[in-house]
């Protein structure tokens, strides 16, 4: 009863606070058309506080996504091209002797921000990647002896181009499991690019007005927090993932030799976290099965590793997220 009553004051809570999300929505529809998937994926991210890793050919509007995001939400929004040049100081900062002061000073680098897009990840050397990834996992930097707490909100969209791959470096799947998503975008339809073209040729914009303040989002994340997950919708996940690990305990011998290996404790997180965060915008107190569903693929995707003969059967993770939550028993 107490679990009742706690729930309908979680979802009048949420009620009362979610109306940003419509209003974030129609701002980024305001500039981006389509991509619906990738605008709820940003705000699954920013209510977990947590980082999104995107994939998709150029000119997808990726960075207008983010830089939109940023300025509805009146945050410090900045942009790392990462290059095969790029060192880790151009990330995180460095220090840099005052010859008026005699002494060194600490310049920060474009990670001290709330929005940060780290374009093209996979084209800087691992140092630099690693650089990015750490200030991500422990939200702080040190540069010299001092240490440095980021802002919060603070969310990492990382690009990575699926085409030219030479001269890249590839991201370890170490690293690839920091990231709470993994969001695949296509292209747009007809009906959407004949938008676009509209859209980009009748000169000047509307300016973007920022809907919510940073301080207001931590409140949210929150919220966020509370959002109930029941023991059966847990048991859910932990069956997804451990399907990952023993398919053949689950009905799916055939994957035995598609999965090199399962997802971590990382991705059973990562669920739980992305669950609640698409229960919020939906105005629900509480997660469905239908969330953790509509979630499964873009947590899960970078996190199971395909054998060899995966690839030359030409058997992508999705697909084996699909056989698995088509198999494993709803609650």
């Amino acid at each position: 009863m107490n679990d009742t009553v706690n729930i309908r004051e979680l979802n009048d809570l949420i009620a009362s606070k979610s109306s940003f999300v419509s209003m974030i929505r129609s701002g980024m529809d305001r500039r981006i058309i389509g991509q619906k998937h990738l605008v709820d994926s940003l705000l699954i991210a920013l209510l977990c506080n947590g980082h999104v890793l995107l994939e998709g050919v150029p000119g997808l509007a990726k960075t207008l996504a983010i830089k939109t995001l940023a300025s509805l939400v009146a945050a410090k929004y900045s942009r790392i091209q990462f290059t095969p040049d790029l060192l880790p100081a151009d990330v995180i900062g460095t220090l840099i002797y005052s010859v008026k002061n005699e002494s060194f000073e600490v310049k920060k680098g474009p990670i001290f921000a709330n929005f940060v897009l780290a374009d093209e990840i996979n084209r800087a050397p691992a140092k630099v990647q690693s650089a990015l990834l750490e200030a991500m996992q422990e939200r702080q930097v040190t540069i010299g002896e001092q240490t440095f707490k980021l802002d919060d909100p603070f969310l990492v969209m990382a690009t990575q181009n699926p085409i030219e791959q030479e001269g890249t470096y590839p991201l370890p799947e170490a690293q690839t499991d920091r990231f709470l998503l993994k969001v695949v975008i296509g292209y747009p339809n007809k009906e959407e690019e004949k938008s676009i073209i509209r859209q980009n040729i009748v000169g000047e914009l509307d300016p973007i007005v920022s809907v919510i303040k940073p301080s207001e989002i931590i409140e949210v994340q929150k919220i966020v927090e509370k959002i109930y997950i029941d023991e059966k919708i847990e048991n859910y996940i932990v069956d997804i993932v451990f399907a990952t690990r023993e398919p053949s305990k689950y009905g799916l011998k055939d994957l035995a030799s598609i999965i090199s290996y399962g997802a971590s404790p990382r991705a059973s997180i990562s669920l739980a976290l992305a669950s609640r965060a698409y229960a919020f915008l939906q105005g629900r107190g509480y997660v469905i099965p239908e969330d953790v569903r509509a979630v499964c693929h873009d947590v899960m995707r970078h996190r199971i590793g395909l054998s060899y003969e995966a690839e030359a059967n030409n058997i992508s993770a999705d697909e084996v997220i699909t056989a698995i939550l088509d198999k494993v028993a709803v609650p």
